[in-house]
């Protein structure tokens, strides 16, 4: 005897039927059907806000703001020296590389940050708009040279 997807069933008590509520008093959920007597919380539509704390001011609007954001700020995407050592000695790598490697994403080429994590044994020149001290004195011990790219606009 072979069982398909008709012969699905739940298990027994993994179910319950809906609760059908005002259906008059023997129910036991008749009249206010669940609800209690009175009250917002009674009436149909009614829907608890986050936050909402009755008509009291809430918390969120009782503390104070702090802090700012700088609109100036830049984002620097960053690629240490233990990606750099994945590249063939004596080439030229810079942010398209990287994206091509899948060290950054697509959009992160207008700010790249080398930094100097790991170690480096080829000599490569590397463009980037920020080299760390430490990179650069890996990068130009290991007979590598270092390009800085144009500074990226702010955001």
């Amino acid at each position: 005897m072979t069982t398909g997807l008709h012969d699905l069933r739940p298990q027994p008590g993994a179910t319950r039927n809906r609760k059908r509520v005002g259906r008059g008093p023997g129910s036991g959920l008749g009249k206010t059907s669940g609800r209690g007597e009175k009250g917002q919380k009674s009436r149909s539509g009614f829907a608890r806000k986050p936050g909402f704390e009755g008509g009291q001011m809430p918390l969120f609007r009782r503390i104070p703001r702090r802090g700012f954001n700088n609109i100036f700020r830049v984002e620097y995407a960053v690629v240490n020296l233990v990606q750099l050592e994945g590249f063939r000695a004596g080439t030229t790598v810079g942010p398209e590389d990287f994206v091509a490697r899948g060290f950054i994403g697509k959009g992160e080429t207008d700010a790249v940050k080398v930094l100097g994590k790991g170690a480096l044994s080829k000599a490569l020149t590397v463009k980037a708009h920020k080299v760390s001290a430490a990179a650069k004195a890996a990068i130009e011990k290991a007979g590598g040279k270092v390009e800085i790219i144009g500074a990226p606009a702010a955001a």
